[in-house]
């Protein structure tokens, strides 16, 4: 009897110690993922300010890492331009959890970045090279480095990736069409006939009369477009990193790139088109639209179907910003698509 309590007891605490096994190598990714070992931006929590180089002197931009994955390294690529890397906050409720490394940056002339008054310095080209010196800095490679582009960031994650993708592992084109004609071609036929037409013709004057900045522009755009077409909740209901990121853009540089419409976009940007050269971008990349975005959903799809590995992913229920109004389908289907990449 007691030989046979003593092999049931034997056998119990190997049991136990497998479990405990299993449970701290269930545990390993994860403690791996907040290991900062060897890093050289400990003392900062993640943050660098990195120096780049420009035709006019030398400034520094703000870069913070989060976790530590050496498969999969995300750069996030705020929109704007002139926006902040604040209203991708979201993204600290998602990716810690899925293991991903990623990486906020504000742009040069944004939030915590140097912001010289030079306009001179606002053009595609210098914001590219801006990108590739912050890769560089950051030692992201083409075995681990993974590009995130969300609305304008979009155009330059693009624009890196006809021009760099040799260091790419994956890209991502978020709520971002190829082509600026292609956008104000929907804003006029689609968006614009929808709206309140004796309201619109107040906000058409307004602009007319380059009166953006009067009280009654924005009043009428809340909830006739904003509201419908950028984030749709009420404004008073968007969450504090999405009002904060708005309180922080660079008006200059917006206006002289966007332009002062809020109804597609003209400025440096006016002529922009990529449509015929995206299917030179030959890194496996997903596109990502929305039902209710300012961008043209069908045709975003299209542009999926121009990429050599490109995939589309919908969100039925967001807008300009789904990762907040369609938050579960947007970080399901982005999550998916980085945890498959990370696994080749």
């Amino acid at each position: 009897m007691k030989r046979c309590i003593t092999v049931l007891m034997s056998g119990l605490l190997l049991v136990m110690a497998a479990a405990v096994n299993a449970g701290t190598s269930a545990t390993t990714p994860g403690s791996a993922y907040f290991d900062n070992s060897g890093r050289d931006d400990v003392l900062a929590g993640g943050v660098k300010m990195i120096p780049i180089t420009t035709p006019k002197g030398t400034f520094h931009v703000w870069t913070k890492r989060v976790g530590n994955n050496p498969k999969l390294k995300v750069l996030l690529l705020h929109g704007g331009p002139g926006a902040t890397h604040e209203y991708f906050e979201a993204f600290d409720s998602y990716f810690p959890g899925a293991g991903i490394e990623y990486y906020y940056y504000d742009q040069l002339g944004s939030a915590y970045s140097d912001q010289p008054k030079d306009t001179s310095l606002w053009t595609i080209d210098r914001y590219v090279d801006d990108v590739e010196q912050v890769r560089q800095a950051l030692h992201l490679d083409k075995d681990n480095f993974c590009l995130l582009g969300q609305s304008w960031g979009g155009i330059l994650a693009m624009e890196y990736a006809l021009k760099h993708q040799q260091h790419l592992k994956c890209l991502v084109i978020s709520n971002m069409v190829d082509s600026i004609p292609q956008y104000n071609e929907y804003a006029n036929n689609v968006l614009m006939p929808a709206m309140d037409q004796k309201k619109l013709a107040v906000v058409k004057k307004l602009e007319a009369e380059h009166h953006t900045s009067d009280p009654r522009y924005m009043a009428i755009l809340g909830p006739m477009h904003y509201e419908q077409h950028v984030l749709r909740m009420p404004q008073a209901q968007w969450p504090e990193p999405v009002t904060r990121s708005f309180g922080h853009i660079n008006e200059q540089i917006y206006t002289l790139m966007q332009g002062p419409s809020e109804l597609g976009a003209s400025g440096r940007l006016l002529n922009w088109d990529r449509s015929k050269d995206l299917h030179r971008i030959t890194v496996p990349t997903l596109v990502i639209g929305a039902q209710y975005d300012t961008m043209d959903p069908k045709y975003m799809a299209s542009m999926a179907k121009k990429l050599p590995h490109g995939q589309f992913l919908l969100c039925p229920k967001g807008s300009h910003m789904a990762m907040y109004d369609d938050q579960q389908v947007y970080f399901d289907g982005l999550i998916g698509f980085l945890k498959k990449m990370e696994a080749e």
